[in-house]
């Protein structure tokens, strides 16, 4: 067979080598939490990958939810809700699209915000930075593109060097490890409470954390919560103050909120 003819079988097989992994990992991580003893990352021995122990929120309707966030129906268990958004995680052709066609638009989009962030004072390179649900790792790339070399970013599947495997319900973290946390998955979050709650504990005192949230509007079909307002969300901080707001233009979010830590917490 001429060499022309093995790059053409070469390349052919590339996507199904692709979907055999990504099956692949799918499956190890539904035996994970199967297992007795579930798989624990490097960074906190001590805390399962995966925690299917949460009780769920009750589901609320109607555009005048209690609290100003309105939980979606659809999930039965947490294990459940864990294997719905693994299946967009885990989507071939969602993998392929943000890793090719879609990842130098996204770090360029992401990469002109941190440039805002530093000017304005919330992030310098010396920042230890953390991007909660960061999927394959634009926000994280462009963290570093914009000189904020020690950054990751944690998603349930992990996507190395960039991103490791991790739950935003129980960040596998110690207690403040980091200087600033970015988020545009609030919305995927089934507790949000919960969500907000590592967000502080993995803060450090006088860090900031920013939310890219789109308001009284629906998100994807894989989001887990609707937000009517800004100032439910930040009810949900007990030891942060509200830093400021602004109207941003952020793939389907539309408001940008700053939250700093307070130095010293209750």
């Amino acid at each position: 067979m001429s060499k022309s003819s093995w790059g053409l079988l070469f390349s052919s097989l590339k996507p199904l080598a692709l979907l055999l992994t990504l099956c692949f990992l799918s499956l190890l991580l539904l035996f994970s939490r199967s297992a007795t003893s579930p798989l624990t990352p490097k960074h906190n021995p001590s805390a399962a990958l995966f925690d299917l122990s949460f009780d769920l929120p009750p589901s609320s309707s109607g555009a005048g939810a209690a609290g100003g966030i309105r939980i979606r129906p659809g999930s039965r268990s947490y294990r459940e809700y864990i294997a719905r958004q693994l299946n967009k995680t885990l989507d071939p052709r969602l993998r392929r699209l943000w890793t090719t066609r879609d990842w130098e638009r996204k770090v360029a989009v992401f990469s002109s915000f941190f440039l805002r962030h530093q000017s304005e004072g919330l992030l310098r390179n010396s920042s230890r930075a953390l991007c909660v649900g960061a999927r394959t790792g634009q926000e994280v790339a462009a963290l570093r593109r914009v000189g904020v070399t020690d950054s990751l970013g944690i998603d349930l599947v992990p996507a190395p060097p960039l991103v490791v495997a991790g739950d935003f319900h129980r960040q596998p973290f110690p207690n403040q490890s980091f200087d600033f946390e970015f988020s545009n998955v609030f919305d995927h979050a089934l507790l949000p409470a919960r969500f907000v709650a590592e967000v502080e504990r993995t803060l450090r005192p006088g860090g900031f954390c920013v939310l890219h949230v789109a308001l009284r509007r629906r998100g994807d079909r894989y989001s887990a919560n609707d937000l009517f307002s800004v100032e439910a969300l930040v009810a949900l901080f007990h030891d942060s103050d509200l830093v400021g707001t602004r109207k941003v233009d952020g793939f389907g979010l539309d408001t940008e909120v700053v939250m700093r830590k307070r130095k010293t917490t209750t």
